[in-house]
């Protein structure tokens, strides 16, 4: 049987910045009942909606978004450290359950939400604030009435893989 063909890993650009001029606030539910997942995100995207305030402690925003996948993109820094010198594990697990997360809530219909029943986390390589900016790829593997699976991929700009891991998400009328 062939070898099966290795997927190439994406690449970003290492200038990405956050954009400037946000507002980081939670949106009231009667805004997220009004709209679909993908207007949502697509309105935070062109600064029509705030942020969700996670993003501005994390130094982190919505880089791509599209109906199944969605790449959130952060810069590391200091303040993202642990004791030991390194970035903390929670910074990849929080760019994770983004990502996947809303790949799943890019789906939605207007009226669903959704939130996170469980994900798992594999560190691959340690972060530092060096390495420049690390893209979070989300994309959905399975979404039906009431359960959302994603799985997601951190990068550096070059495509060097930092950590993956996979959620289950629960979707229910909000």
């Amino acid at each position: 049987m062939p070898a099966a063909e290795a997927k190439a890993a994406p690449t970003f650009p290492a200038d990405a910045q956050a954009p400037t001029g946000f507002r980081f606030e939670t949106l009231p539910v009667e805004t997220l009942r009004a709209m679909d997942g993908i207007a949502l995100f697509r309105g935070i995207m062109d600064g029509s909606l705030p942020g969700a305030p996670i993003a501005e402690v994390m130094n982190m925003w919505i880089y791509e978004a599209e109906i199944g996948r969605v790449v959130f993109a952060a810069r590391p820094q200091r303040q993202h450290y642990n004791p030991i010198g390194s970035v903390h594990g929670g910074f990849a697990g929080t760019m994770l359950d983004s990502a996947m997360s809303c790949a799943v809530q890019s789906t939605l219909k207007k009226g669903f939400g959704y939130t996170t029943l469980e994900y798992r986390v594999h560190l691959v390589r340690g972060i530092s604030d060096s390495i420049g900016p690390v893209f979070c790829v989300g994309k959905t593997v399975s979404v039906g009435r009431q359960i959302g699976t994603a799985e997601g991929h951190i990068y550096d700009a070059n495509g060097k893989l930092y950590a993956h891991g996979t959620t289950t998400c629960l979707i229910f009328p909000i």
